[in-house]
């Protein structure tokens, strides 16, 4: 039997051995379509999806099938069906793990074990390294499989959220996970909060159904009554929601924009266009669709999109953006903030700069002032650690860029921890699990290495006096990155800042 694996990097394996995939992504791609679709599809359709070459679209699909036919057909199996205008996968002779989550998801007879394993299966992101940015149609596609892929978790989790013999801890985990794939159904938050009363924790339980009740009412929904623990079978019932997964994510329109090196920029706008804009320079880690999940930003993504026509971008070598890129330096920093304003159409903006992208949004305010009206920093710094580190200091630092090489895309997260627990101090351990595979999908290892060398040669303290425009500085206290002195100095050298 062959099997596709499609959580997380594409693989084929046969009897359980890998096979060698072709190195296009693009060919994996098709084949990751052909694999979760499961339906004949026409040659011109696929050329639509995947060849926007006006040449000889017809060709570079032969040519992808030519390859694909030499791992699919493995052991003399014919399992790719070709002719001169169809193309389907002989998915009986395959065994797809999509399908086989979907399967267990939309079934009845599935142990818990089964629905564990299958929630658990269904973690990794939909085909990760198969993303076309440049070819909208298939983007598309992808983040509806996508999307239907956390329908299928918070199916699994509520099965399991409501299986009665499971023991009340067991209980309590899968509320909060079916809780956080559908932050808006009234049954969800119900269960949660009386998962919680059922372990005698009725202060915290009391705190979560403030916190729902207060969710519900600023989306302009009806909060559910969180006196009512609905496995008691008096209870009055609520039918479960399963379009209110989407509700959490404010509509953003999501766009491309090519650098002069040939560099693809994810770039998006969400909130109402008749809103005063806002722009956020990148900063690393970004996705510009998992960020409106993230612990660390989604909050105060949301609400700015309340108030403003909120536009930001994925930098380039992370996100939606091209991974495989020539340059990571502050210099495309500043290009890529440049290129996006531009493609957004901006002509002055209020501007925000977190973490690095404060040194960015500096450099660009200085030599755009007419185009910035603002200038927010948070978190930021001006010089990057090369600048200032003792010998010592430079060698634990080139210590963790080691480890972050040769430890990124591993399973165990104790390498990306380090990031972790800096970014979040006091999180729990599943946000942290969270936060730890985040990172993991944002960028490769390789770029997340040339990431933290660009950002440890960052220099604009020269720069500083050159910003004319209102500035805020903002920074917290006991910020385990970046020290508080590093926002003193900004607001101290940036004039009437």
């Amino acid at each position: 039997m062959l099997s596709i694996h499609t959580f997380g990097p594409l693989r084929l394996c046969l009897d359980g051995e890998d096979l060698p995939l072709p190195a296009s992504r693009k060919t994996r791609a098709l084949l990751g379509y052909l694999a979760i679709s499961s339906s004949l599809h026409r040659r011109d359709r696929l050329c639509e999806l995947f060849w926007d070459v006006p040449d000889d679209p017809r060709g570079a699909l032969r040519w992808s099938l030519s390859k694909l036919r030499r791992v699919v057909n493995a052991g003399e199996e014919t399992r790719l069906l070709a002719d001169r205008e169809r193309v389907q996968l002989d998915t009986p002779q395959l065994s797809i793990d999509f399908h086989e989550v979907r399967q267990i998801a939309n079934g009845n007879e599935a142990s818990p074990e089964e629905l564990e394993e299958a929630w658990e299966k269904a973690g990794p992101l939909l085909l990760e390294d198969c993303e076309l940015p440049n070819l909208p149609n298939f983007a598309i596609w992808l983040e509806q499989q996508r999307n239907e892929v956390v329908r299928l978790r918070m199916r699994l989790a509520r099965r399991l959220a409501v299986y009665p013999p499971l023991p009340p801890e067991a209980a309590e985990r899968w509320a909060e996970r079916w809780l956080m794939d559908a932050p808006y159904d009234p049954l969800a938050a119900q269960y949660a909060v009386a998962a919680r009363r059922r372990l005698g924790r009725e202060r915290e339980a009391g705190t979560l159904a403030e916190e729902l009740t207060q969710r519900f009412e600023e989306a302009g929904l009806e909060p559910p009554d969180m006196s009512i623990d609905p496995s008691v079978e008096t209870a009055p019932t609520m039918p479960v929601r399963e379009d209110v997964v989407q509700l959490e994510k404010p509509r953003q329109a999501i766009r491309f924009a090519r650098a002069a090196d040939g560099t693809s920029l994810a770039w998006a706008s969400v909130g109402s266009p008749d809103n005063p804009p806002l722009v956020k320079a990148a900063n690393w880690l970004s996705h510009l669709e998992l960020d409106w999940e993230a612990p660390v930003w989604s909050p105060l993504f949301r609400e700015l999109a309340r108030t403003f026509h909120f536009i930001r971008y994925d930098e380039r070598g992370c996100g939606l953006s091209d991974w495989t890129v020539p340059d990571i330096s502050f210099d495309t920093f500043v290009s890529d903030l440049e290129l996006v304003v531009d493609a957004a159409g901006l002509e002055r903006f209020p501007l925000l700069g977190i973490s690095q992208g404060a040194a960015v949004s500096i450099e660009y305010a200085a030599r755009h002032p007419h185009r910035v009206s603002h200038l927010i920093l948070f978190g930021g710094y001006t010089a990057g650690w090369r600048h200032l580190a003792s010998p010592e200091e430079v060698k634990e630092r080139e210590a963790v860029m080691v480890l972050t090489e040769t430890g990124w895309g591993r399973a165990n997260p104790s390498y990306r921890h380090i990031f972790s627990r800096t970014f979040m101090p006091d999180a729990n351990t599943e946000e942290l699990a969270w936060f730890d595979e985040f990172q993991r999908r944002t960028t490769s290892p390789e770029n997340a290495v040339r990431f933290l060398e660009a950002f440890s040669r960052i220099d604009v303290r020269d720069r500083l006096a050159d910003v004319k425009v209102p500035t805020l500085v903002i920074h917290c206290r006991g910020d385990l990155r970046i020290p508080l002195a590093s926002g003193r100095e900004m607001a101290a050298r940036i004039p009437d800042a």
